[in-house]
Order: structure tokens, then sequence, then C-alpha cells
């Protein structure tokens, strides 16, 4: 577990590692991943639920009450909404979303799979992403899941980030290393 304990850190990080380890001991962690994934969704299309999260403007009885009652009509299990209500009581709900990203890199992690983010001109096919997931996996020797974006400004090519490293192969990318070594030259 030690190196799973370094993917994460500070305050997000021994909450993040808490529920994981409450999680994969009660056996539930697949059903905390689907809270959890429910819960960042909800933060990601409501700014009312990200103001309730940062703003210390309110106390954490009302943040505490408020995530209750969020917990039951979101239907959370118990290890998510108790770990929500304690974020509440400590003030520490504003790192959320870390702690959030931070138990879904330790499942993955503990199931042998790396996240890639890859980024494209436009978007990929089934079979390409698969291809793709393919030749990271050789690289990395772990499984691949890939979480894909599309942007148009890259005019060809891939971005893709697996935790620290980053191959850029864009167009974009190609084009502005040329313009800098045109620059130096002249």
């Amino acid at each position: 577990m030690s190196d799973a304990r370094s993917l994460v850190s500070g305050a997000a990080g021994r909450y993040a590692t808490a529920l994981f380890e409450i999680a994969q001991e009660a056996n539930k962690l697949e059903a905390v991943e689907a809270d959890l994934g429910a819960l960042s969704a909800a933060l990601g299309e409501s700014a009312e639920l990200r103001d309730l999260i940062s703003s210390p403007v309110y106390s954490r009885e009302e943040q505490g009450a408020a995530m209750a009652k969020i917990a039951v009509a979101m239907g959370l299990g118990g290890e998510v909404a108790n770990t929500v209500a304690l974020m509440a009581a400590n003030r520490r709900l504003p790192v959320l979303p870390q702690v959030i990203a931070a138990v879904q890199a330790l499942a993955a992690d503990a199931r042998g799979e790396v996240k890639a983010d890859v980024t494209a001109a436009k978007a990929l096919t089934k079979a390409q992403q698969e291809k793709l997931a393919k030749v990271l996996k050789e690289s990395v020797g772990k499984d691949v899941t890939i979480n894909m974006s599309v942007d148009e400004s890259l005019i060809g090519g891939l971005v893709v980030k697996m935790g620290s490293k980053m191959i850029d192969t864009s167009v974009a990318s190609k084009l502005s290393n040329l313009q800098n070594a045109m620059k130096e030259v002249g």
C-alpha cells in the first residue's frame, strides 16, 4: 500500500487514503467509486454546489446539513456520506474534488490501471482508442484507461498525459517549435 499512498498527499490525500482503505476493507470499492463519480458529476453541473463546498460564508453546520441532504438525495453510500460529513465538520470540503480524484487514482492503481488524458484535434474512433490504449499499455506495462477530449486548435496529432509524463505530437506544437527555431536563427 505504501507506493499507492505516494499517489496522494496533503489533506485531500489523507481523506482519500482513509476512504479508499475503508472501501477496500468493506469490499465496496466499486460502489464508492460510483458514488464519487456521481458526486463529481454533480459538482461539475452545479455552481451552487461548488459554491457550497468552497465558500467560507457557510458555517460548518450549514455545510454539513446541506451535504447530508445531498447525500440522501443522491443515494450515496455510508462510506462516502460519512467522509463528506467528516470533511464538512472539519471545514475540508474545498478539497472534495481532489479527494474524489485521489480515490479514483488509488482505485485505478490497485487494479493495475493507469489513466491517460488524451487530447486530439478530432474525436478518435473506438478502434483508434483501443489501438492507442494497447500501445500505451506496452509502454507503461499497465492497463490504460483513456480519458478523451477534443481540441481543434491542435490542428492534428495528439497530446497524451499519463501521470507526470506528457507526449505532444500535435501539429500546433510542431509549428510552435519550428517558429521558435526560426526566431533563434534570424
